[in-house]
């Protein structure tokens, strides 16, 4: 189904906004005071030799209501086999910015790519939360002509239009990088990139708004990722160990930030949420020196940007027994950090440990010296601890991708990272799983115990929130 035919035969209203979208916010100091979300989207994917289509699910977050932690809907893509990834809206409250050129476009469209298949689909949220609809489907032959990018793998909603990251080339090779789709009709535009300067390998990215700055962090190409963990690379330090400093508006590389190569995998970014601020956090997966985890502060320092490590996770010993072959010989679980999210007045910052099953609660009031105030723990390579609700049942997986509440109170995670990995970390299964965690103001965190969402069909992946959540929204002011 063609968007324009959707828009036609569905009656949709074509007169844009006379009034910015309401769950547009012109700071995050703002959007703290949104009203709670009562829906989450969740990405599901199709676990290896599953033969569903992947699909979208819509899960009840509302505590009032009566299908409360449970499915209440989902839309399934057309095609087999896309492995869905990092999702994000057609816009947000970026399109506040005084420069944007669409204000007056609103929050209703999720563009939600295939990783594996690099297709990218358009699903309408506005008639029924709960009935999303595939109005387009961006095929790859289109990202690949346009763009020369393939395995889309992260959306983020800019003041000019959607970013898209790519892990590479049509070909599995590199470089990789940043396309971009228009926000009202969802053409691909093109690269973004104008000069990548030595920029190769790519993964997530993200913005400083009010200092005109973009940032990049690095995995690997889809050639060194799609089959698993490949040993020889990582110990070779041949993942990505790098960030990249970008001038935003002349779209032009202007400096490399190198971790070191024992740091491997620099993965998940979280800038500052005030525009004022020129400083965020970057979690990387795995140390060669001795599997630990890090996170890293990039910030300006007289005019440059700089980088520092300034949390470190430390590796748990274990018994063979209970490894994979991947980590036997190691005697050891890595922790394996695969997410983070900074609250939107950028005072908290959530760790997600995959490997060892832990979610860390760092004070991040001072970034240069975080300090921890809440952990707890589910899942895991080693300890498979249950969720409380059910304290007789060992589980797989762990903290994967988590995300956080405009207000910060509710935190969100699930436990598949990526179908080759799991089966790599988890080869009895990584199972699947949704949980919600409660955070007390002053520092703090909980199950709550009456979120407990299980999927025997799907196994799932990232989770955004109705109306706008902790990672999915950029602000031009204070």
């Amino acid at each position: 189904m063609s968007l324009l035919f959707h828009l036609i035969t569905k009656k949709v209203d074509l007169m844009p906004l006379l009034k910015p979208d309401p769950t547009f916010y012109p700071s995050p100091r703002l959007a703290m005071e949104a009203p709670p979300e009562k829906h989450a989207f969740v990405a599901a994917l199709n676990p290896p030799g599953g033969k569903l289509n992947d699909a979208l699910l819509v899960v009840d977050v509302d505590p009032k209501s009566p299908a409360y932690a449970q499915r209440v809907g989902q839309v399934t893509m057309p095609q087999f086999g896309d492995e869905l990834h990092h999702f994000g809206w057609n816009a947000c409250s970026s399109a506040l910015c005084p420069y944007a050129p669409h204000p007056h476009v609103e929050r209703r469209y999720l563009v939600v790519p295939g990783l594996r298949s690099s297709r990218i689909h358009i699903i309408d949220t506005k008639s029924n939360v709960r009935k999303p609809e595939v109005v387009k489907v961006i095929e790859p032959a289109e990202v690949f002509g346009r763009a020369n990018y393939s395995r889309p793998h992260t959306i983020h909603c800019g003041p000019e239009g959607i970013y898209v990251s790519a892990l590479g080339a049509p070909d599995g090779n590199g470089p990789g990088g940043i396309f971009m789709l228009d926000c009202e009709t969802f053409n691909v535009l093109g690269q973004w990139e104008m000069d990548r300067g030595d920029q190769f390998l790519h993964y997530d990215f993200w913005w400083h708004l009010g200092f005109d700055t973009l940032l990049t962090s690095e995995w690997g190409t889809p050639n060194m990722i799609e089959n698993g963990l490949q040993p020889d690379l990582l110990l070779g330090g041949k993942y990505g160990h790098q960030m990249h400093v970008w001038d935003l508006r002349r779209r032009r590389h202007l400096q490399v930030l190198d971790l070191g190569k024992e740091q491997q995998m620099v993965l998940e970014m979280r800038p500052a949420h005030n525009p004022t601020k020129a400083y965020g956090f970057v979690g990387v997966v795995v140390s060669l020196k001795d599997l630990s985890a890090s996170i890293w502060l990039w910030h300006r320092d007289n005019g440059a940007w700089t980088i520092k490590k300034v949390i470190e996770i430390p590796a748990e010993p274990a018994d063979p027994a209970r490894l994979p072959d991947l980590l036997k010989g190691f005697k050891a679980v890595p922790p394996l950090v695969t997410d983070i999210n900074l609250s939107l007045d950028d005072k908290v910052l959530y760790v997600a440990c995959w490997g060892t099953g832990e979610m860390l609660q760092y004070d991040v009031s001072d970034p240069f010296s975080p300090k921890k105030t809440g952990s707890v723990r589910i899942g895991g390579i080693a300890n498979r601890t249950p969720h409380p609700n059910h304290p007789n049942k060992p589980l797989a997986g762990g903290p994967q991708m988590v995300e956080l509440s405009r207000d910060g109170r509710r935190v969100y995670f699930t436990n598949s990272l990526y179908a080759a990995w799991d089966d790599q970390f988890y080869p009895d299964g990584v199972g699947s799983w949704m949980v919600k965690l409660d955070a007390q103001p002053q520092g703090g965190i909980a199950f709550d115990k009456k979120f407990f969402l299980e999927s025997t069909d799907y196994r799932v992946h990232q989770v955004h929130l109705e109306g706008g959540d902790a990672s999915s929204d950029s602000y031009c002011f204070p």
